[in-house]
């Protein structure tokens, strides 16, 4: 039998909904149309902090959020529209993955081993860059590797570095939120 989440759970994943929201909204355009934002700092930190089940439902609302127009999707500030047409447009790969990436982090950190944690980030971001570039390719001439010189290579560095701050802090803030967690 599978543990009902508690209304704490649910604050958490409400808050983490938010925090992958406003990552959304620093979103700086690069060549080739595909933004770099924080989203993918949030969301494997979010994973690591929260575990697979209450990440991937976090993923999962604000995929959701996205889709039914709320605007939380990037661009959002500045009037870009959200809605369903954004998961099924050209970089709606990049935002479907972050179930995926939310359940294989989360369980690399609740395996609290720290090689299967940095394998499972690095699974996480590939699936992130091998989805949003296959999606692209459906959309633009020139295939998957005319996509991966546009969604792929210029992300993989930057991608690296947010691995790396996730590595190092995100399992010192799960052992903070864990302690705030049994004292309420």
């Amino acid at each position: 039998m599978t543990k009902k989440l508690s209304v704490q759970d649910l604050c958490f994943i409400g808050i983490s909904v938010a925090v992958i929201a406003a990552a959304a909204q620093f979103a700086i355009p690069l060549p080739g149309g595909v933004p770099f934002t924080l989203q993918t700092l949030a969301v494997p930190l979010l994973a690591i902090i929260l575990g697979a089940k209450k990440g991937c439902i976090a993923a999962l609302v604000y995929l959701l959020l996205g889709a039914i127009g709320a605007p939380v999707f990037a661009g959002a500030i500045i009037g870009i529209p959200s809605g369903a047409h954004r998961l099924i447009g050209p970089w709606g790969g990049f935002l479907l993955s972050y179930p995926f990436m939310m359940l294989a982090i989360g369980w690399g950190a609740e395996s609290e081993n720290k090689i299967e944690l940095a394998i499972t980030l690095v699974i996480g971001s590939l699936t992130n860059l091998l989805m949003g570039t296959l999606q692209h390719s459906f959309y633009h001439d020139g295939g998957f590797m005319a996509s991966f010189a546009v969604a792929f290579a210029p992300f993989a560095p930057l991608e690296a570095a947010k691995l790396v701050l996730a590595f190092i802090a995100g399992p010192q803030i799960r052992k903070a939120v864990a302690k705030i967690r049994r004292k309420s």
